[in-house]
């Protein structure tokens, strides 16, 4: 009895440990089960994807979607729709929105806002501020977050962690995946008289 699949995707350019091939993927329960001839098994739907490359769902763990604060630019909708359109299927999404994202919630309110509206995978970072490094440990556990990211220059409102002790205390407070934004906000503020503004007219 052959084996059946609820998707065999037929004649795709794979490339496997063994190099590229063209070959068959069959997929049960949303996971590929089988690479091979799979021309006799039984399939509740077939896919013809000769000429076509086969490649896993990128997981983008950085993007900047706009909601909530600045929906005319992008909302979670528009931005998951362009993911999935471009081969990813997962998205880690910024905390610098208006409210940013750095208590429960506004975790809370940017998770309702995609239910339903997302089309990939997503989940959110909580932003660390100089004064939330108590509360991290507990946000950084809840249900779609991500991690913690960390601006250390250059932010926007309360997202700024410049001096050292704030940043010891925030990286002291969790055990998961933090990001940094590793500036240096201090010298970025000393040298801001040097740098020179172009003239009126010039091209850039």
């Amino acid at each position: 009895m052959s084996e059946s699949f609820d998707l065999v995707v037929e004649g795709g350019v794979c490339l496997t440990p063994s190099g590229r091939v063209e070959t068959d993927l069959g997929i049960r329960a949303g996971k590929i089960a089988a690479i091979g001839a799979l021309g006799g098994a039984g399939a509740a739907a077939r896919f013809a994807a000769r000429g076509l490359h086969v490649l896993p769902g990128a997981i983008d763990t950085q993007v900047h979607f706009r909601e909530p604060g600045a929906e005319h630019k992008e909302d979670l909708e528009t931005g998951t729709r362009a993911a999935v359109l471009g081969g990813v299927t997962g998205v880690f999404e910024m905390p610098n929105t208006n409210p940013p994202t750095t208590d429960a919630a506004a975790l809370a309110d940017k998770l309702a806002r995609a239910r339903g509206r997302a089309w990939c995978d997503h989940a959110f970072y909580v932003g660390a501020t100089g004064d939330n490094a108590a509360a991290l440990a507990e946000l950084e556990s809840r249900p779609g977050c991500c991690g913690v990211k960390v601006f250390m220059g250059a932010s926007t409102g309360s997202l700024l962690v410049a001096d050292d002790a704030k940043l010891e205390a925030v990286l002291r407070a969790g055990r998961r995946r933090v990001a940094i934004h590793a500036e240096d906000e201090p010298r970025m503020q000393e040298r801001r008289a040097t740098i020179r503004q172009p003239r009126a007219g010039s091209r850039l």
